[in-house]
């Protein structure tokens, strides 16, 4: 068997191999929060959580940019961009609509950890308190006159076909930062 480099992988390899350092950042994430919370419980759990994701996600937004070449106060066209190359849009099924200048709304149709959780027979995991610093943070990053509103957000209730929505907005009269 012949011990391939990365160099020498095809487009496709390396895709699937994006896709599978995805799950294992998420398997770890995922890992890492059951353990907080079974030791401590599921509200110091969400509180440390959001206060990791609050960092990781500026510095996500920050390679992001860097790779994409973005510079900051892209507004809308520059979120949906980056957006595309988060993480998660490698595990999850994602749409952006309502797209404008000023306003676009993003949804997260299918999520691997909310999936994961019906197949175990669990509740939703109740994201919302991490996801509003999450988008809120990585949006700002981007462009800090954006502004996030989530729409919806477990533990909210929500279709079956939309596990989260928000709202960003670009404020133009607003000064940066």
């Amino acid at each position: 068997m012949k011990i391939k480099k990365l160099h020498e992988l095809s487009r496709a390899e390396l895709l699937q191999l994006l896709t599978e350092a995805a799950k294992n950042w998420l398997a770890h994430d995922g890992l890492w929060f059951r353990a907080v919370e079974d030791r401590f419980g599921m509200e110091v759990a969400l509180e440390l959580d959001r206060q990791a994701w609050e960092k990781f996600t500026v510095i996500e937004a920050k390679r992001i940019m860097k790779y994409l070449q973005l510079k900051p106060g892209g507004g809308i066209p520059a979120l949906i961009q980056a957006l595309e190359f988060r993480l998660y849009a490698r595990l999850n099924r994602q749409e952006v609509i309502e797209v404008s200048e000023d306003r676009c709304v993003f949804r997260m149709l299918s999520c691997r950890v909310q999936e994961a959780r019906q197949r175990q027979g669990l509740p939703d995991f109740p994201c919302k308190p991490v996801g509003l610093v999450e988008y809120r943070e990585f949006a700002r990053t981007i462009d800090p006159r954006l502004e996030t509103r989530c729409l919806l957000c477990p533990p909210d209730p929500h279709p079956p076909e939309v596990w989260c929505a928000w709202e960003f907005t670009l404020k133009k009269d607003k000064l940066a930062d």
